[in-house]
């Protein structure tokens, strides 16, 4: 069996990854792995950008408060505090380092308004934001000799002291690397590393409706759990409210910064509703306009709510957003100038994840997180627009200075290293059963749907683990029998991230931020309990 060894592994070619790998090749040897190509995760299709307080008349403390109040109370303040002031020192690297961001007339940074903030913040390029950062930051890693991308790796399982001794289910301290699987041979290598980021994204694909790619399957998060990670506030899941109605994979997403140029929303019956449910109208927190339109859909027996785009004109759609503007042109002829366009909630965003502390670190040693798969405590129970790259940005900064000071980015057990075994597939066979495999899989994203959308239920929630747990059952048949796959780990993860997140919905009895229980619709003072839903065992 194939093995490699390096001093940073890096789980992810999103932001948050390789903004980290960049930064941690200072010290070491790099390697990043990735399960398509280098373009996979979320970061491209963002595209509204990146806030941060530097316009005029704006502050950190203004972008703190907007980020608290989207948070509903659940915020770890402190870590709304970094992320506010670190994120301009982060933005500052990137335009130091060469990239580009579209500028205003007078040769400024061009600062776009989005729900939930009180300033114009959001710097863009264009409409595209997500997919010029990661490719500027390929551009670097491509030139840097030590770091190194596998493209088409998946990682199977974190290592830890539980593969050197099976019958130790119980003392994990350590994270030694992952094994991964080659998704075009289906060969199992071991990939050792004196410290791991995991940074893979988030879940959305446990949901049939996602504006996330096909690769978001809750890896990270399923597998540091399976690991002894403790997992934070998975019932938080983000639906964005402007989702192209149309059969389209990953759902086609319109930016928030349309509504921040002016866009209304309007229902079949010809009334711009907003106003009906909260001040700010369009641009009030994403939590509140995905539950009003939801509201809308409910009341009239609708499937869809128009976004009305025309007093923005042509000329400022085609400027502003012409990635957007196009591709409703040329793919849905559809004329956002001219035309109501179609849109509902879909799955978007995971406000919660693996539990770290303020640099990234999780609860087992030389072991990271960061991005959409961490749980920073910077979101809350609702994340503020456009707050999410510039989390990824900040604390993966942060993971590669902590590792710097904490550990002088050395290792004192590496001897450890030697007694790692490789991977054991005997006794498993090819499995054909692809049809039943899929249907599994569609099976939990319909019940996810169903039951833990945007407004939930106790009956419902208790009903959905039941058959999860029944799911789970023939999963792990499947696992325990079958040579590995990619399609046999995403369903595995999914089915065990599903499970956590109707976990952590039950133990929230009251209506918070994004998870709204309809027998508990008051919302409750503020607070600073958390979900945390602990290892039970190696799965």
């Amino acid at each position: 069996m194939k093995s490699d060894r390096c001093d940073f592994l890096v789980i992810g070619s999103g932001i948050s990854g390789l903004y980290f790998a960049l930064k941690a090749a200072e010290y070491g040897k790099v390697i990043i792995i990735t399960k398509d190509n280098s373009l996979s995760g979320s970061t491209r299709f963002a595209q509204g950008g990146v806030a941060v307080s530097i316009g005029e008349g704006d502050s950190p403390e203004k972008h703190m408060k907007d980020t608290l109040n989207a948070g509903a109370g659940l915020c770890d303040e402190k870590s709304v505090e970094i992320l506010v002031n670190d994120g301009i020192e982060r933005i500052h690297d990137l335009l130091n380092m060469g990239i580009l961001f579209t500028k205003d007339e007078l040769g400024n940074l061009d600062l776009g308004m989005e729900g939930g903030h009180s300033d114009k913040r959001i710097i863009h390029f264009l409409d595209q934001t997500g997919k010029n950062i990661q490719n500027f930051l390929l551009e670097k890693i491509a030139k840097n000799n030590n770091i190194k991308l596998m493209e088409n790796q998946m990682a199977v399982d974190l290592i830890t002291e539980h593969h050197m001794n099976r019958n130790n289910r119980e003392k994990i301290e350590n994270c030694y690397g992952i094994y991964a699987l080659d998704t075009k041979t289906n060969e199992i290598c071991t990939i050792l590393a004196n410290f791991t980021l995991i940074a893979t994204g988030g879940a959305g694909r446990v949901y049939p409706f996602s504006t996330n790619p096909s690769e978001c399957t809750g890896d990270g998060v399923a597998m540091a759990y399976r690991a002894g990670c403790n997992i934070r506030n998975l019932e938080f899941i983000q639906f964005h409210p402007t989702v192209l109605y149309f059969d389209s994979d990953p759902a086609f997403l319109l930016s928030e910064a349309i509504r921040g140029e002016g866009a209304k929303l309007i229902n079949k019956q010809g009334e711009y509703f907003m106003k009906n449910y909260h001040p700010m109208e369009e641009l009030a927190p994403r939590d509140i306009v995905a539950r009003s339109i939801d509201s809308e859909l409910k009341k009239h027996g609708d499937k869809f709510v128009y976004l009305d785009c025309r007093s923005i004109g042509q000329q400022k759609m085609a400027d502003r957003f012409p990635y957007i503007y196009e591709t409703l042109k040329s793919k849905y002829h559809l004329d956002a100038a001219q035309d109501l366009i179609p849109v509902v909630p879909a799955a978007h965003y995971l406000c919660g994840g693996v539990l770290t502390d303020y640099n990234g670190l999780t609860n087992i040693k030389y072991l990271y997180a960061a991005g959409e798969t961490a749980s920073t405590g910077v979101h809350g129970a609702n994340r503020l627009a456009s707050n999410s790259l510039l989390e990824s940005l900040v604390f993966s900064y942060r993971a590669v200075q902590d590792i710097v000071h904490r550990y002088d980015a050395k290792r004192n057990d590496r001897d450890a290293f030697g007694k790692i075994p490789p991977w054991n597939n005997k006794e498993t066979v090819h499995v054909q059963e692809w049809g039943i495999i899929n249907h599994l899989r569609r099976e939990i994203q319909d019940i996810m749907w169903d039951y833990i959308g945007i407004v939930r239920s106790k009956p419902r929630l208790d009903r959905a683990l039941k058959i999860m747990d029944i799911i789970q059952e023939d999963v792990n048949d499947y696992y325990q029998r079958a040579r590995l796959t990619r399609e046999i780990l995403e369903l595995r993860n999914i089915i065990l991230c599903a499970r956590l997140i109707i976990r952590s919905c039950l133990e929230r009895d009251e209506s918070r931020g994004l998870h709204f229980l309809l027998e508990a619709p008051e919302h409750r003072e503020d607070s600073r309990m958390d979900t945390i839903i602990l290892p039970e065992s190696i799965e």
